[in-house]
């Protein structure tokens, strides 16, 4: 059963933009300070609430996605940011060559807050990041590793059953797909859920495509309870125990959430 948050599109900002400045940002500015004049380019930025603090703090902001209501949206929210040029909100893909062309290394920062596991050929996506990324920037990735319990996004279903059952999304994918059609999802929303579960992404895949690309890993943390279960759940947010972080593959599905900063 979708959350209020879903729904409510002021509400969701007003999270996004909370989240980004308490937990984004913070753990960005560990490793890369967040300055005036930064050039930040935010992938999948939806309605733009993840880069308010960064437009607050004079970084140059760019928003990209590929659905257009939601660019609307926030070109619409941040209005008064965007007449005075300190952010610019576009439905465009990052492939695209006009796009590459103008932003040729100039980003210091890319940010993919909830994204990644969204984006089909991850071993081609990563690396072509670097065609946008100034040769001294860093690019941000907080995602939710593909096995841990609600990794298949079926909190987004609209029948409680599906909504609320945990780890069937690792089901095969013809179990999968009966299930969601059993549970009574509409063809749309098993069509949406499809998708994700073909682009879902562990934290080991992720890693060996990041050391494959030529990046390093600059820092991270994994959470036990992802900072925007605080929204969702009314949950603390808590970092992943040390000792399970250290235990491969079964790590994935106990961890809600991980943040990377790479280089």
């Amino acid at each position: 059963m979708a959350l209020k948050h879903h729904t409510d599109s002021d509400l969701r900002i007003s999270q996004q933009v909370e989240n980004s400045e308490n937990y984004v940002l913070a753990f960005i500015n560990e490793t890369y300070k967040v300055v005036s004049g930064l050039n930040v380019l935010e992938i999948g930025c939806g309605e733009g609430g993840v880069l308010k603090p960064f437009i607050d703090r004079g970084c140059n902001c760019v928003g990209v996605d590929l659905d257009e209501v939601r660019i609307d949206i926030a070109n619409d929210i941040f209005k008064t940011e965007v007449n005075s040029g300190k952010a610019i909100f576009i439905k465009k893909n990052v492939y695209d060559t006009d796009f590459v062309e103008k932003y040729s290394k100039h980003f210091d920062l890319i940010i993919l807050k909830d994204t990644i596991e969204h984006v089909p050929n991850q071993e081609n996506f990563i690396p072509h990041l670097k065609n946008l990324l100034a040769p001294s920037g860093q690019i941000f990735f907080g995602f939710p590793p593909w096995q841990m319990p609600f990794g298949g996004h079926q909190q987004v279903c609209f029948k409680k059953i599906s909504s609320v059952l945990p780890y069937y999304h690792l089901l095969p994918m013809f179990i999968y797909k009966r299930l969601l059609k059993l549970f009574g999802e509409p063809k749309g929303k098993i069509e949406e859920l499809v998708e994700i579960k073909e682009t879902g992404i562990s934290i080991e895949r992720f890693e060996r495509i990041v050391k494959k690309s030529g990046y390093s890993i600059k820092n991270k943390t994994h959470f036990l309870f992802n900072p925007i279960y605080k929204y969702k759940f009314g949950l603390k947010p808590r970092k992943q125990a040390g000792f399970i972080t250290h235990l491969p593959y079964l790590r994935n599905f106990l961890t809600t959430c991980v943040y990377y900063t790479i280089g």
